[in-house]
């Protein structure tokens, strides 16, 4: 009968994981010892593909997964696993495997049939043509920020004309779409060229910011100004069947930015808060985890005041499209091409603008006892309805600190009811451009999905639009509105980006909306407070906040003493503002 011994057992004196030093035998005293994990599984016994191949093309393939994964943001993991152990000196420099000259060589041939890409039926690159007056031209797209001379403030006014100018040219433009494999990565540019001489304060991951909450009570009610009309109750009659041509009115509608703001001043000269800022800004920072493209708002730190501004003609003046989609609208090389992510935000920002001056009675209006603070006695052109609301937010922690007060500047666009049972209203639109586009977001065709299946349309919406109708909501409760008439505005066609239609008009409660989509108010507070706290302990001078447009990341630059950052813009691409849309 066989015999079985056991063989001699050598213990570790030292107690650590591993041989000892004096039971190794001498032909293996002089090799270190590789640590390994127990988790790491045999895969294969020869891998060609496997990431510990040392060539050329395995090193290229590494390093774009880490860069992936480093786009994912901070914590964010790419595909690449790394064994316990695998970057110590012994195991990278003893353990290395090194291919021999005539291994390197070594290639495995594909037997397919080489030649052109193919695409799957009928999801391949689509080319419409259509003509419509789609220039875009620089003079009326810039109408958007409205003249620099005049009375005061003038130059930050937003009035109808110049965005209705962007309108006069013709274009032909198309439209272009990637099957899931072969879309290639999304590059997004900066709101902002950074300049060299900018200095890195903070970067604050989104991770952070979700986590942050401060719960503020009702705000006090400092004055009201301008003039607001009735809504015209015809036009929640408005369906697909009996649709509203959607009209061009050429009135004055100002977007003036926080520092420039008499009544601003006015109240920071008495010294009634610490903090100031206006609803569209406010609405941007408070909601800032859903943003997608980049954004930058400028701060001014002037001893115990801090402001909130925009840049004239930056992100804040243009409204965007399908920001959230899965594969939202992309840059093409023909610039003219109606579906671009400029020219649809061109369009969207058009739309808007018309819309809210066409739903509203010009016979009825309801006008304050303070006057609209940008009009002057030089402008003749009639003004749309709107009221700006100046209201004062207690930001602060507890009972205990000194108080931190903020002050916004709120708008609303017209009242409904009777002056008892008067109700404040918001105005904004959703538009259609192409439900077969790429970057339409698998959108629903609103003409024949909108009566009968409105809910899914606003599904998407929601989805594909996350961010915009999350601002708008924050906005409308900063200002204390009662509801929101959402207005649905498709193209004549799909084709014809100067055309539109009205197919509907939804009235929602904004505490309704911030409910189903899952925006908290307290949380958008939280994020305001703490960039307050991290601006308090600053030196004085100017910074700006920036979206990192390829990350979830908000960056706090320092500038340098006279910047000049809020009289000149420039692009992603560093082009002035002249040349922003030519």
């Amino acid at each position: 009968m066989a015999s079985f011994a056991l063989p001699k057992l050598h213990e570790n004196a030292d107690g650590a994981w591993g041989p000892s030093t004096s039971a190794v035998p001498k032909r293996f005293q002089d090799i270190p010892y590789a640590p390994f994990s127990k988790s790491d599984k045999i895969t294969h016994v020869a891998d060609f593909i496997g990431e510990t191949s040392t060539d050329a093309a395995a090193a290229a393939a590494t390093t774009s997964r880490n860069m992936r994964g480093a786009a994912r943001g901070p914590g964010a993991r790419g595909n690449q696993r790394e064994a316990y152990g695998a970057s110590t000196a012994a195991a990278s420099g003893n353990f290395g495997f090194e291919r021999d000259e005539d291994e390197r060589s070594f290639s495995l041939v594909d037997a397919a049939k080489g030649g052109a890409t193919t695409r799957s039926k009928g999801t391949g690159l689509f080319v419409g043509r259509g003509r419509g007056r789609g220039g875009f031209a620089r003079g009326g797209a810039l109408g958007a920020r409205g003249g620099r001379g005049g009375a005061q403030n003038a130059g930050a006014r937003g009035d109808n004309r110049g965005i209705n100018g962007a309108y006069r040219g013709r274009g032909r433009g198309g439209y272009g779409g990637y099957n899931s494999w072969d879309k290639p990565q999304r590059i997004r540019d900066w709101s902002i060229t950074i300049g060299s001489d900018w200095e890195l304060v903070e970067e604050i991951a989104f991770t952070r910011l979700q986590k942050l909450t401060l719960p503020v009570e009702q705000p006090e009610d400092l004055s009201i100004h301008g003039t607001i009309f009735a809504y015209d109750k015809h036009f929640d009659g408005v369906n697909t069947r009996n649709e509203k041509p959607l009209e061009v009115k050429d009135m004055l509608r100002y977007n003036t930015t926080t520092s420039d703001d008499p009544v601003i001043i006015e109240l920071a000269q008495k010294e009634e808060a610490q903090v100031y800022a206006t609803d569209a800004i406010l609405s941007v920072l408070m909601t800032s985890t859903r943003s997608v493209n980049s954004w930058d708002i400028v701060i001014t730190k002037e001893g115990n005041n801090i402001y909130l501004d925009k840049r004239e003609g930056g992100p804040f003046d243009f409204v965007t499209v399908n920001e959230n989609a899965q594969d939202p609208p992309a840059d093409t090389e023909k610039a003219d091409n109606i579906n671009s992510p400029g020219s649809l935000s061109l369009e969207a920002t058009y739309i808007n603008s018309n819309f809210a001056s066409q739903v509203v009675n010009e016979g009825k209006k309801r006008a304050f006892k303070n006057p609209n603070p940008f009009y002057s006695e030089e402008e003749n052109e009639p003004l749309a309805s709107c009221a700006y609301r100046y209201r004062k937010f207690d930001i602060s922690v507890d009972a205990d600190e000194e108080p931190v007060n903020m002050v916004v500047r709120t708008e609303i666009d017209a009242y409904a009811g009777v002056k008892k049972d008067e109700s404040y209203l918001t105005i904004k639109a959703l538009n259609e451009f192409d439900s077969k586009a790429q970057g339409s977001g698998k959108a629903p065709d609103w003409r024949s999905k909108l009566d009968t299946q409105r809910g899914a349309v606003i599904a998407t919406e929601m989805k594909n639009n996350s961010a915009k109708l999350a601002r708008w909501t924050v906005q409308a409760l900063l200002a204390g509105v009662d509801a929101m008439k959402l207005g649905f505005v498709s193209r004549a066609r799909p084709t014809d980006a100067q055309r539109h239609s009205i197919l509907l008009v939804q009235t929602i409660k904004p505490r309704d909306v911030a409910t189903q989509m899952n925006v908290s108010i307290n949380n958008g507070w939280g994020i305001v407070r703490m960039l307050v706290d991290r601006l308090r302990k600053q030196d004085d001078g100017r910074y700006v906040l920036v979206k990192d447009p390829n990350a979830p990341m908000l960056r706090l630059y320092s500038l340098p003493e006279g910047d000049g950052l809020l009289e000149t813009v420039e692009d992603g691409d560093g082009a002035t503002e002249d040349a922003q849309y030519e």
